[in-house]
């Protein structure tokens, strides 16, 4: 499925997907009745998992959701039940709360299932060695992994060992991050790239058209992010045309493994290290 995520001003013109985050939970409730209902567990509600999701739960006014990931393979300090604050100790550094495993969240998120709360789970920001640990530890295999992937940072091992293993990969970041907020993801933007745009030129399209259309032809989700309804719209004129392979191949050529999620940037720490 193609998925997006908005802004809270556009309550009145949803009806498609929604990824439920960053403290809008209860503006979007009311919108989420035909959409595919997905929820995050934020780092602070690690050890935390079922208040989480009965929290999220009751702010969406719903009885379930279709998808709840754990959003960062990392547990912090906890600082109250569904607060997305990122808790850094005296030196600026996250507060990260070692007593609680991932293995150990992963089974909580388990129950979420058994329960009937959610009806499936999944990953977010895992590398292979974290995802293959979460197989083999796992009764419920994750059925989504989200991560950041571009054509600046294509991580082909990634994907692919994930769809191997049937795991959908969902593309949180799917433009670069540069396009939504230069100031947390840097300047360097795949948008400008001289390939692509020969490449729009080619098929009548725009830049963002463009790498969405790369996305969905790898077989990963592309969830972009716009607050503007023109782009929104745009967004899904993505599937009445297809890329040639031999621009697929163009495209693969320009990868720079250039992540622009940078934690480091304002966790200071690099969970990625």
């Amino acid at each position: 499925y193609l998925g997006f995520e908005f802004h809270s001003s556009l309550v009145s013109q949803i009806g498609k997907s929604k990824d439920a985050d960053y403290k809008n939970e209860a503006e979007v409730g009311e919108a989420l009745s035909e959409a595919f209902k997905t929820g995050l567990l934020w780092n602070s509600d690690h050890g935390h998992v079922l208040e989480a999701c009965k929290d999220s739960l009751k702010k969406l006014q719903l009885d379930y959701l279709d998808l709840y990931l754990v959003h960062f393979p990392v547990a912090v300090k906890h600082t109250g039940v569904g607060q997305t604050d990122s808790p850094l100790d005296k030196d600026g550094v996250l507060d990260i709360d070692t007593t609680i495993s991932l293995e150990t969240t992963w089974h909580a998120m388990e129950d979420l299932v058994s329960k009937g709360l959610v009806r499936s789970i999944g990953i977010s920001n895992y590398d292979i060695f974290l995802t293959r640990d979460c197989l083999a530890y796992s009764k419920v295999k994750p059925a989504v992994n989200q991560i950041e992937t571009h054509p600046y940072f294509q991580r082909d091992c990634l994907v692919k060992f994930c769809q191997k293993h049937g795991i959908c990969v969902t593309a949180h970041t799917p433009l670069g991050g540069a396009a939504a907020n230069a100031e947390w993801f840097g300047t360097v933007s795949c948008l400008d790239d001289p390939v692509l745009k020969a490449l729009a030129e080619k098929y009548k399209k725009t830049v963002a058209q463009i790498v969405l259309r790369w996305g969905i032809q790898r077989n990963t989700v592309v969830i972009p992010k716009t607050s503007k309804f023109e782009r929104l719209k745009e967004n899904f004129e993505v599937f009445d045309f297809e890329l040639a392979k031999e621009d697929m191949d163009k495209i693969k050529a320009i990868d720079r493994k250039y992540r622009t999620n940078q934690p480091a940037k304002f966790w200071g720490i690099d969970l990625y290290a």
